[in-house]
């Protein structure tokens, strides 16, 4: 039988001073995209990660903004080590939703797999706005917690900080 083991889950997770994040928010809803940017941000000012903010019209147009970000901050000599996605889509009447989650989550994995990037996924996808809020929330669901944590936790694993 083969030996399984689980990443050890802490409280206080390593410092990672020095590492660069970018966070590339939509907020075409505001309130939800404040609350998930107050959870990214607490996370990466927990983990002592520097951190860069852009925004974007929508979900859309977070792919393309994040690898623009990425080449010229290679180009500039000072790559992020991170990405963190932020935004929201609320399933409406139409299909749109569906092509919105779907291709933003799709355009966000390939970048991702393509730059060997830790990335957090915060692009909320949801049926309706209080759905939206319990996420969002850094009190509830702290979605913008969860991405920056996710991104911090690759990062330290490509860092050689994690274990395999």
């Amino acid at each position: 039988m083969a030996e399984t083991q689980r990443p050890k889950q802490s409280k206080a997770e390593p410092s990672v001073e020095g590492a660069r994040f970018l966070i590339v928010e939509a907020p075409y809803y505001e309130e939800i995209a404040a609350n998930l940017l107050e959870g990214a941000l607490t996370a990466l000012k927990a983990a002592d990660a520097r951190y860069i903010c852009w925004q974007v019209p929508g979900a859309l147009e977070i792919p393309i903004a994040a690898k623009i970000a990425l080449d010229m901050a290679r180009t500039a000599g000072s790559p992020f080590h991170g990405v963190i996605a932020l935004g929201c889509v609320i399933r409406g009447e139409t299909a749109h939703f569906d092509i919105v989650a779907g291709e933003s989550a799709r355009a966000l994995m390939d970048l991702a797999l393509a730059e060997k990037l830790p990335l957090g996924n915060g692009i909320l996808t949801v049926e309706n706005m209080e759905q939206a809020q319990v996420r969002a929330e850094p009190q509830r669901g702290d979605k913008g917690g969860e991405a920056a944590r996710a991104a911090l936790a690759l990062y330290r694993l490509q860092a050689g900080q994690g274990t395999l």
